[in-house]
Formats: C-alpha cells, structure tokens, sequence
C-alpha cells in the first residue's frame, strides 16, 4: 500500500490530503506538495476512524499540543477523560498521552475512543511499564519488546510516536566529554541511555530503525524523532550533545523519506532568548525543512508555577522563526503532574503564541480575527468581544464577577472609557 509521502510524490492528492487541506483552509495542492518534500506531515494512522487528518508544517497555521497522562502518584482513567476534554475545549490540536502510572494500556484506549483529534505517545514509557509488571527492570527489556510495544500502540491507532533514535553510542560519547550543569532531563533519552549501558548495545530504535520505518508504514505513523539530549536548562543549551543528536537526526530524516515515511523532528527545551532563532534555523538545515516540533522552548528557568508564560514567549519566538508545532508548557512544568485547569492554561498560552506567529508570518486569513475583535470592541460589542476570544469562557467570566454600573462600559475605565468618549459620549 503506498504512503501519503509516494502518493503525494506521484502527483496525486489523496483523501487524506484533501481533508487536511479543507480544515486548513488552503489548496489541496499546496498540502500535497509539502508532504511530497517532506516539509508537511499529514498525521492520521490508517486504523484511525472518524478523525480529520491534520496537517503540520511549512507555511501553515503553527500547532498546539497537550500532553496528558497518568503517574504512578495519580493514576486514574476518569482523570485523563476529564483533561482531554479540558484540553479539546480550548482547541488544541493534537494530544500526547505520557502516563507512566497503570493502567496505561487501558488509559490509552479510552483516550483514543474519545479524542477527534491526533493521538501521539512515547512507546517506551509502555515498554518500561510492562517490564515491571514482570517484576524486572526496564533495562531487562528485550530487543524484541521495544518493538512489540510499537507494533501493538500501532495496532490501536496512535497517529505519532515519539522515539529518541538520536539517543546512541556516539550521542552517550559526545555527553559523557561535555560538562552539562543538568545532563539528560528526556524521560525516554535517560531510559534509552540507561537500557544501553546497561546492556552495552546500542539504541534498539537506531541499530534497526529500518524495523521501525516498516512498522510507521505499515500503519502511516508519523514518527516525531525525540529530543533525548535537549537542554534542560539554559546553561546547557545549543551545547555539543543537542547539536550531535540534531546532526543524526537530519541524517534519519532522510532515511525516513526514503522509506515513504513521514517525520517531524522534535526540539528544545530550555533556549535564552538569543539562541531561538539559531536553533530553529540550523533544524530546517540540518532536518532538511522537516517540521520542527518544539517543547516551549523555555527562555528562564525561573519561570516555576508560570512555566505556560516562559514557554509562550518562546513559543511566539520559535514560530515566528520557522517552527511548526508547539508542545504546550503548563503551569506545573517542573513541580507536578498538570490537573485540569494547568491543562487549560497551557493549551491557551500556547495557541496565543502560535497565533501571534501566524500573524508576524503573515498566514493567510491569520488576523482576520483581530480586526474582528477590533470592530467588536469599536462598537462596545461584549457579547462578540467575548466570542471571539481564545477563551470565551475565561473572557466571560471576568465580565460577569465585575458587573459594571452601565452596560456599554467595564469596570476598569467606566464612564471615562476612551472608547465611549471618542463617540460623542462625555462623562457627566
């Protein structure tokens, strides 16, 4: 069966494609072309029902995603549930279930019966799990089990998967001579390093990522080639071991072509903001325009209980350099598992970032609803200043615990509101 990337490299345009396209707002040619490049990935696992594919990449609106999931602290399905749908309500556009708590499997399905947009995951957080239920280490994990854990995510219809194939000997070489202040802060880099010194053998997912490019195109993943050496403060950042990984990655972004495979390639991390538009740049150089998924990137590391801010002024920055996809930071980044309302607020810090980089890029249709909310607050419409909003509900109810004395007004400016006065309407 022939792949989105050699259907689009045939001249075609496939359904997948055209949904995209229509959810874009954009010609299904210019869809096409960019997956046929590699500089678009359509995210749909073929197993998929009733979900649109999404489209992520060059010259397109830039993308949220949500993380959720369990820990073994706080595990527990209805919980998820309840993120996801705090997650969907504010519109982001993919999730990531990263539960490390049982029951994951169980986790997983539910979220996948009821998510209506892309699912990814990090297989090897199931694999490690499922070696402990066996009473043993992750790092007795066989060859043949990190595979079966992608193989079966597969089967269940995950859209993306993370894997840190960059994670190898030559990776673990290159970080044991750099002196980092935080070393490796990728839950699935240190398990990958740990399996490998342990075992002395290299990353299952590199030393056969053939295996691993028949699986993706047996099921169409997209495979979101992880950031296992990204810097975790910003003393660490655009150091040798983030450049090594980066430089081997771009080199399995084109086996993946090769192979019909679609790829996104994911990024920092902590980055001053000085460094962003670097780290962007040298990702489409070296990852040959691949699309360029960043988590933040954070500019402080100062930022704890308001990570969602550092990580959206990143964010805006590293889109308006050129990233595609942004991976939501919340409130509770670095101190504990996000509830719901960090879950809300991560998404939304998030989305207004990329939307003021769609606006800087100069997307198409990006600031019609600007000039929207404009005209509505010209006219001292509340009610279509509200509905406009990235978050009505939020916008609505701080207009409702602050009733003014008048209608047309707010209770910051009253009858002084300047806007009301420009119209002929004085203060008495």
């Amino acid at each position: 069966m022939l792949t989105q990337i050699e259907i689009a490299r045939s001249g075609k345009i496939s359904p997948e494609v055209r949904a995209a396209a229509r959810k874009e707002c954009v010609g299904p040619e210019i869809i096409r072309d960019g997956v046929a490049r590699g500089t678009i990935a359509v995210l749909k696992n073929r197993l998929r029902r009733g979900l649109t594919p999404l489209a992520i990449g060059q010259g397109l609106k830039v993308k949220v995603n949500a993380n959720i999931g369990s820990s073994r602290d706080q595990a527990s399905v209805k919980n998820e549930l309840k993120k996801l749908r705090a997650a969907l309500e504010v519109k982001t556009d993919t999730v990531m279930d990263l539960s490390t708590g049982e029951p994951v499997d169980k986790i997983r399905r539910e979220i996948l019966k009821n998510c209506p947009v892309p699912l990814g995951t990090v297989p090897i957080y199931g694999a490690a799990l499922k070696a402990l239920r066996r009473g043993k280490s992750f790092v007795e994990l066989s060859h043949e089990e990190f595979f079966a854990e992608v193989e079966l995510q597969a089967e269940q219809g995950v859209d993306f998967m993370t894997v840190h194939v960059g994670v190898n000997r030559e990776a673990a070489q290159v970080l044991k001579k750099n002196r980092r202040v935080l070393g490796v802060v990728s839950r699935g880099g240190v398990l990958t390093l740990e399996w490998m010194k342990y075992n002395r053998r290299e990353n299952p997912f590199f030393e056969d990522y053939d295996r691993l490019l028949r699986i993706a195109r047996k099921y169409e993943i997209v495979l979101s080639l992880g950031d296992g050496m990204r810097p975790g403060c910003l003393a660490d950042a655009t150091d040798r071991s983030q450049l090594k990984e980066l430089h081997t990655l771009g080199q399995l972004v084109r086996r993946s072509w090769e192979a019909g495979v679609q790829v996104m390639v994911e990024g920092p991390g902590h980055l001053p903001l000085n460094e962003i538009e670097t780290n962007v740049l040298l990702q489409k150089k070296l990852c040959s325009g691949a699309p360029f998924y960043v988590l933040g990137p954070l500019v402080t590391d100062l930022g704890a209980g308001y990570d969602h801010i550092t990580g959206a002024i990143g964010g805006a920055l590293a889109a308006w350099a050129g990233a595609d996809f942004l991976c939501y930071v919340t409130p509770s980044e670095h101190l504990a598992l996000p509830g719901i309302k960090d879950v809300r607020e991560g998404v939304i810090a998030s989305r207004i970032a990329g939307h003021a980089a769609d606006i800087a890029r100069g997307i198409t249709g990006a600031s019609s609803r600007d000039l929207k909310m404009a005209k509505a607050r010209k006219n001292l419409d509340w009610d279509a200043q509200i509905r406009l909003a990235l978050d009505p509900q939020r916008a609505r109810s701080f207009r409702e615990k602050n009733p003014p004395a008048e209608e047309d007004v707010c209770t910051m400016c009253g009858e002084f509101c300047a806007i009301r006065v420009s119209q002929g309407k004085r203060p008495k």
